[in-house]
C-alpha cells in the first residue's frame, strides 16, 4: 500500500456554540486521528460572517503532516464535522464546525467532489492570515505565489487577532 507524507493546509472555523472551544477541540481531534501530524497552529482570529446574517466567525489553520490521499483526507474532515453537530442547511450558513482543505502539497485537483486547491483560498482573508501566520511561503500552485503575497492582495479589516 502506497504511504503518503503530505503536507496539507486545513481551515478551521466555527460561528455556533463555544466557537473556540470547538475549534481547540477539532484540533486536539485532528492530532489523534491516525496518519495525521500537527505539524503548526495559528492562534485564532475573530472574522466577520459573508453570507446570510450570521454570528461572527472564530478562524484558525493548521498545517498538517499526512499519511493518506486527500480524497481520504476530505472524508477524515467531513467525519470530524459531523462529530461536531455540523448541519448543512444553507450555502455560507452559520455552522457548529467548518473544515476546509485548502492546500495538497503542490498538488492541483479538480473533481466533481473536491478541488485543490480549495477554489476560493485566494479571495478569503479569514483563510489567508492564519495560513500566513504559519506558512508564509507555501507557494499556491494555482496562482504561482505565497500565501504572504496572497495575504497583502485581499482586505484583511474583518479578520482580527482573537485577544
Amino acid at each position: 500500500m502506497e504511504t503518503f507524507q503530505k503536507l496539507s493546509a486545513v481551515a478551521l472555523g466555527s460561528n455556533l456554540g463555544d466557537s473556540v472551544a470547538i475549534v481547540q477541540a477539532s484540533v486536539e481531534t485532528l492530532k489523534r486521528t491516525p496518519g495525521i501530524i500537527l505539524k503548526a497552529k495559528s492562534r485564532f482570529y475573530n472574522t466577520k460572517a459573508i453570507g446570510p446574517p450570521q454570528p461572527d466567525y472564530i478562524n484558525a489553520c493548521v498545517v498538517l503532516e499526512v499519511e493518506m490521499s486527500p480524497h481520504l483526507l476530505l472524508q477524515t474532515l467531513l467525519q470530524i464535522e459531523n462529530s461536531f453537530g455540523r448541519v448543512r442547511q444553507e450555502r455560507w450558513g452559520a455552522r457548529s464546525l467548518d473544515l476546509d482543505l485548502l492546500l495538497y502539497d503542490n498538488l492541483i485537483l479538480r473533481t466533481e467532489k473536491l478541488q485543490i486547491p480549495h477554489p476560493r483560498i485566494r479571495e478569503r482573508a479569514f483563510v489567508l492570515v492564519p495560513l500566513a501566520e504559519i506558512a508564509p511561503d507555501w507557494v499556491e500552485p494555482v496562482s504561482g505565489c505565497t500565501i504572504k503575497e496572497l495575504v497583502e492582495k485581499v482586505d484583511c479589516s474583518d479578520v482580527h487577532l482573537l485577544s
